[in-house]
């Protein structure tokens, strides 16, 4: 099986979050009242901890050289921790020593409530809606994914590799079968029947690659947020688990098992839709072996995936708007087009979501659906252990899914202590 980075934002994805339930607001207010430096007059240098690898660390490079020639007082340092798990581990041990962290990081927020809570990051907002040096008009970053970088409504972070989840669909099989792509859940349901049924069984209808971000979504659909407070067993909850359960059991809909992910049945056209990561497209291109599409998903929310890049309060002042300028660099439609191009995420920008260089890529389809597919983006609310209990949830979807012929209420009631304890832990 091909190796995935963007399955981690799938398993961390409780660390995408909105307004947190827990912080220091007071501490960020008193923060936010100092004057800050707008220029960097003297040679400063700046760490950024990192997890990009492949094409999306060629990228990060490549802008990273741009900036400095932009600002030769400013000297970037790129360190490289490999892989998310490693970033996250070493950040959780640093933190013990906070002199030892770096200025900025790419981050999960669930990964520093506890270091927002102990004032170990800087409120961005001074720098944000600066006269001089803040990010407005055509720059603007897209509210809905900077909203996902607030602790308590303090901007804390900067989004930077992000994306949502679109409907890849085999374009063939519709034609086949004299289908539309499906917009809602219900056709979604509907088209999934039909083709596994006039394909003798051969081909399962569809499935979904987180089933963490299915049942979030569906709840959000259903006007609930997945928090501590879910009522696992409620009526909206048994709704959302039913909907993929009874296409399992009837063999319509299935979920990814041993595959791990849902786009090697697709490739194998085994599956005619999955709702997966946009990043993933990749992965589906360069096996298919056959016209694919790509639609926003057929829901009214679609969930905000990806890390944003934060910045450590033990920073000097020199350092911290040095660090800024880098992160206002990165997140400016010129910069977060060319990431994107390069490397399958989406521009942060509502500007960069229409560029024609990012529309008009040739080499990727998700460009030409983004603006439908963020309509209504969506990030799962930060409070204590729900990184834990977000993760716990794709553990109790995946046991309720791969068990259809079980007593479904049973399943749930087993599924609902699961949580609870991860709630607790």
């Amino acid at each position: 099986m091909k190796l995935k980075t963007i399955g981690l934002g799938v398993l961390t994805l409780a660390a995408v979050t909105t307004l947190a339930a827990c912080g220091n607001s007071a501490s960020a207010s008193k923060d936010a009242s100092k004057k800050i430096e707008t220029s960097v007059d003297k040679k400063t240098t700046i760490t950024f901890w990192h997890a990009m690898t492949g094409a999306q660390e060629k990228a990060l490079q490549k802008l990273t050289t741009d900036f400095e020639k932009a600002n030769p007082k400013i000297t970037v340092k790129l360190q490289s921790q490999s892989s998310y798990p490693d970033l996250q581990a070493k950040l959780t041990s640093t933190m013990q020593s906070p002199k030892n962290l770096p200025t900025i990081t790419q981050a999960y927020p669930g990964w520093l409530l506890d270091a927002s809570k102990n004032n170990m990051l800087v409120d961005l907002k001074p720098y944000l809606s600066n006269s001089k040096i803040g990010i407005s008009g055509n720059e603007a970053i897209k509210p809905e994914l900077l909203k996902g970088a607030q602790f308590s409504g303090v901007q804390y972070g900067i989004p930077f590799n992000k994306s949502t989840e679109v409907l890849f669909y085999n374009a063939d099989l519709l034609k086949k079968y004299d289908l539309k792509v499906p917009t809602t859940m219900t056709e979604l349901k509907d088209e999934s029947k039909t083709i596994y049924e006039k394909s003798n069984h051969e081909v399962v209808g569809a499935g979904f690659d987180a089933l963490n971000n299915y049942y979030s979504t569906a709840l959000k659909d259903a006007g609930e947020d997945f928090t501590s407070k879910t009522d696992f067993t409620g009526q909206t909850s048994k709704d959302a688990i039913d909907y993929y359960f009874q296409g399992v059991k009837s063999g319509y809909f299935r979920i990814a098992g041993s595959d791990q992910y849902m786009d090697g049945p697709f490739d194998n056209q085994k599956v005619a839709f999955y709702i997966g990561s946009s990043a993933g497209e990749s992965f589906v291109a360069q096996d298919a072996k056959f016209n694919y599409g790509v639609a926003a998903r057929p829901s009214k929310y679609a969930i905000s995936q990806g890390t944003d890049i934060y910045m450590f309060s033990q920073a000097s002042q020199d350092q911290r708007t040095a660090a800024y300028l880098y992160e206002k660099f990165l997140a400016k439609t010129s910069s977060t087009v060319y990431f994107a191009n390069q490397t399958g995420y989406i521009p942060v920008t509502e500007a960069g979501m229409k560029d024609a260089a990012y529309v008009d890529n040739k080499d990727s389809k998700v460009p030409a659906v983004i603006a439908d597919a963020t309509k209504n983006l969506f990030t799962t609310p930060l409070e204590p252990n729900s990184d834990a209990a977000y993760t716990q949830l794709t553990a109790t979807m995946q046991a309720i899914l791969s068990n259809p012929k079980g007593n479904e209420n049973d399943l749930i009631k087993q599924g609902a202590a699961q949580l609870k304890n991860a709630w607790n832990q």
